[in-house]
C-alpha cells in the first residue's frame, strides 16, 4: 500500500517535472518507505497523472540512486546503507570544514544573530518532536552557516548535497537523545561562530557529524 504524500501542482513546471519533484521529496522525507514497492497504477491514481510521468519519474530516481530495479519485483525505493551514508558524509564533512573555517572570517553580525535564532528555535522544536519541523530547522542552521561563507559556488554545492542527506537526518532525528546532543552542538558551533575561533568551530562541526554518523551508523546495524 503506497503511503500518503500530497503532489503540489505547480503551474509553471511541466508536469514530469512535478510528479518526479513529488516522488522524489516523498522518498527523502520517508513518507515512501525504504523497500517500499513503486506501484505505477497505484501511485498514478494517487496523484491523478497517468502512467507516463510516473515511469519517467521512477526511471529518473533509479540514476539517483533513490530507486533501485529489482528483478521480477519492479521498483523499489532504495534501502538506506552504511556505504551510502558514509560516502554522502564524507563529502559533507570535507565540504563543512571549509565552509565553518570561511564562515569564521566573513560571517555578519546579521548572520550572525540569524544563526542563533536558528539554534533557539531548534531548542524550542524540541518538545514538539515533530522530526519534519526539526529537520527543516536543522536545514536553515546548516544553510546560514554556508551563507555565511559568501562563496556563491561553495553554497550550490553544499545545497545539492543537503538533499542527499535529508534521509539521514530524519533517521537520526527519530532518537530523543540524538535531538538534545545535535541542541548543545548547535550552540557550541554558534559560540565558536560568534568569537570567530577557527580552531574551536572545526573541532565542532566536525564532531558534529561523526556524532550524527556514529548514531545513524548504530540505527542501521539494529
Amino acid at each position: 500500500m503506497t503511503s500518503d504524500f500530497n503532489i503540489d501542482i505547480d503551474q509553471y513546471m511541466p508536469l514530469r517535472e512535478v510528479v518526479f519533484t513529488t516522488l522524489r521529496q516523498a522518498i527523502l522525507k520517508g513518507e515512501l518507505k525504504p523497500g517500499e514497492r513503486l506501484m505505477e497504477i497505484s501511485l498514478a491514481n494517487r496523484l491523478g497523472v497517468s502512467r507516463t510521468p510516473i515511469r519517467e519519474a521512477i526511471r529518473k530516481l533509479e540514476l539517483e540512486g533513490l530507486v533501485v530495479m529489482v528483478p521480477r519485483k519492479g521498483a523499489h525505493v532504495a534501502k538506506i546503507t552504511i556505504q551510502e551514508l558514509n560516502d554522502v558524509l564524507e563529502v559533507r564533512r570535507g565540504l563543512e570544514e571549509l565552509a565553518i573555517m570561511k564562515a569564521c572570517e566573513r560571517i555578519t553580525e546579521e548572520e550572525l544573530k540569524e544563526l542563533e535564532t536558528s539554534a533557539r528555535r531548534f531548542e524550542r522544536l524540541l518538545r514538539s518532536g515533530d522530526l519534519i519541523e526539526l529537520a527543516a530547522e536543522d536545514v536553515t542552521f546548516h544553510d546560514v552557516i554556508y551563507n555565511a561563507t559568501h562563496n556563491r559556488r561553495l553554497i550550490q554545492i553544499l545545497n545539492n548535497l543537503r538533499e542527499q542527506m535529508y534521509r539521514f537526518r530524519l533517521e537520526y532525528l527519530k532518537e530523543e537523545a540524538s535531538r538534545k546532543d545535535l541542541c548543545e552542538e548547535h550552540m557550541l558551533i554558534c559560540r565558536a561562530l560568534r568569537s570567530r575561533d577557527v580552531e574551536a568551530a572545526h573541532r565542532f562541526i566536525c564532531q558534529h557529524i561523526d556524532n550524527q554518523q556514529k548514531a545513524i551508523e548504530s540505527i542501521l546495524k539494529e
